[in-house]
């Protein structure tokens, strides 16, 4: 995998367009000033979060004794049901009712940002080819960029856009997620199998 590829997965599972009328919703008791703050705070703690499974996914695995097969197979299960939660949405959201006031941390930089699947992909970059740690933290810097720029331009785009585009272009997004997991489980499957004893 291209750190290019890797970034786009990434910014496929992060999901900004998806999170952009959630985000306003969260956001809309708070002053505009305020707004952008407490979203800049929650983007850093997401990004944070992500290089600390990105980095120290390999001691996690080596601590629980598990296999990159595995991981793979559980990240690509993972995957595959956020995107058939983009696809097909249920009224309360993708992680349900959020509690009033101001958010911090929950629901927003985790799990709209830095989700399971997020999580799980870094962890699973990480342990999968450990040479190219560089290349990885290169890609997650990429997607969470993107993912910034759209977030901080959701008012805008809400309105240049609306709802209808945005729902459309989420769905869209949740197809090439599952494609992605589908890819994902079939390759954990295929190292497994590689592995077990004839």
């Amino acid at each position: 995998m291209t750190t290019i590829s890797a970034a786009l997965l990434l910014f496929l599972i992060l999901d900004p367009l998806g999170n952009v009328p959630v985000f306003l919703g969260l956001l809309e008791p708070l002053a505009p000033r305020r707004r952008r703050i407490v979203l800049v705070r929650e983007l850093l703690i997401a990004l944070f979060v992500l290089f600390a499974f990105l980095w120290g996914g390999r001691v996690i695995l080596d601590a629980m004794h598990l296999r990159q097969e595995s991981v793979s197979i559980a990240g690509g299960i993972v995957l595959f049901l956020i995107g058939l939660k983009m696809i097909f949405p249920s009224p309360e959201g993708m992680f349900g009712e959020s509690e009033g006031g101001e958010p911090f941390i929950v629901p927003m930089a985790i799990p709209l940002i830095a989700g399971p699947s997020g999580m799980a992909s870094v962890m699973l970059l990480g342990s999968e080819n450990p040479a190219r740690m560089g290349d990885w933290s290169l890609a997650l810097v990429i997607a969470w960029a993107a993912t910034a720029a759209i977030l901080l331009s959701a008012t805008y785009l809400y309105k240049a856009l609306g709802k209808p585009v945005l729902v459309a272009i989420e769905r869209l997004m949740g197809m090439l997620l599952v494609a992605i997991s589908v890819q994902m489980l079939m390759d954990g499957v295929a190292a497994f199998l590689r592995g077990a004893p004839a």
